[in-house]
């Protein structure tokens, strides 16, 4: 069946009553308490990522807090599977990003790609809706042949991004095949990318499914890098197609709704908008408000606190009314040091950098 209005398994997600809190500072919030067989020490933070938003937030968060203290869970709904290549979009925006080799104009590919076998395919009218440069086939060659060979989706992001130098700890959601499939007005569904590359995001939507969601199960390491962080993100992706799909993972919500308290997420939406890509069409067309009080009906039930561009500031109020605090602060990252302003203020004061 078709999700039309929630991006939960749960069967409602409404802000719980009597937890309107006045907005204040994160360092005042309660930490987590980790027992003492915790694998992760109680300095981790753990972000729930999707793509180009969450990597333009996880590379600040890193430099603030130190790499290797950031566990990131990405989304794989979006995915594919084409030129009989397993390609990761969100998992290579993040890894390229972190790595500090992707396209600084588009925030996803890498810097510098060259196009040549895109341009040879064109000869023979093949599949070049969706672009692949010539080093990224590399990435994507390397992820089909290892699981090709047995190795789990987990085990090759970590081998990736081992590869690209990079100390933080990226974890897929899960290793199982998860697909968001998005059903168009009119009644066709098609795979997400085939939306939003292929049809360039520009046709009305009518439902969301997580094909594979309710039989998967969460990686290795995702349960306990909710369960033993001290504090956790919602990164600012769509929250329909990019956070949605982690929560979907048997198991991954109600961990982080076990730990509301200590999750703070960022709103995607400024002002009623968009940054980038569909994210405010979508919450409209599936009867959702596009709007910082709509992100936070959806997040309300398992984040205690949701952080706001000044923009926004005239909605704190409201938010409030949702039952979370709510910082306002600039979260526009196209300026030296929003970054990682927002990256502190999200894990509180207490953490220094490594």
């Amino acid at each position: 069946m078709a999700t039309r209005s929630r991006p939960s398994t749960a069967p409602e997600l409404r802000a719980p009553a009597g937890r309107v809190r006045v907005a204040g500072t994160l360092a005042s919030l309660p930490h987590a308490q980790t027992g003492s067989d915790s694998a992760y020490p109680p300095s981790v933070i753990t972000a729930l990522a999707g793509g180009v938003g969450a990597a333009r937030l996880l590379a600040p968060l890193c430099r603030a807090v130190g790499p290797a203290r950031v566990h990131a869970v990405v989304n794989t709904g979006d995915d594919e599977v084409l030129h009989g290549l397993h390609i990761s979009p969100d998992l290579d925006t993040v890894t390229y990003t972190l790595a500090g080799a992707a396209n600084p104009t588009t925030g996803w590919g890498l810097a510098g790609e060259t196009w040549r076998v895109m341009e040879a395919l064109e000869r023979y009218r093949g599949q070049t809706w969706f672009r692949l440069g010539d080093r990224d086939l590399a990435t994507h060659l390397y992820r089909t042949q290892r699981l090709a060979e047995g190795a789990p989706l987990s085990a090759v992001a970590g081998e990736i991004a081992k590869a690209w130098g990079i100390r933080s700890h990226l974890m897929p959601m899960t290793d199982d095949e998860v697909r968001t499939r998005v059903t168009l007005a009119g009644g066709e569904e098609v795979s997400f990318q085939d939306y939003f590359v292929r049809r360039r995001h520009s046709v009305a939507v009518t439902g969301l499914r997580f094909e594979g969601a309710a039989t998967s199960r969460p990686a290795p390491g995702v349960l306990e890098a909710v369960a033993g962080a001290e504090r956790l993100i919602i990164c600012p992706s769509n929250p329909l197609v990019s956070i949605a799909p982690i929560l979907a993972v048997p198991g991954v919500e109600e961990a982080v709704r076990a730990r509301r308290q200590d999750v703070v997420a960022i709103s995607p939406i400024v002002a009623g908008a968009a940054l980038k890509g569909p994210a405010d069409r979508l919450l409209a067309e599936l009867g959702h408000e596009a709007s910082v009080v709509g992100v936070a009906r959806l997040w309300a039930p398992i984040a205690g606190t949701l952080i706001v561009d000044e923009a926004d500031a005239g909605l704190a109020r409201q938010v409030e009314a949702e039952g979370m605090d709510c910082l306002v602060a600039p979260t526009v990252m196209d300026r030296p040091g929003v970054g990682e302003s927002l990256a502190r203020l999200a894990v509180g004061d207490t953490l220094s950098a490594s």
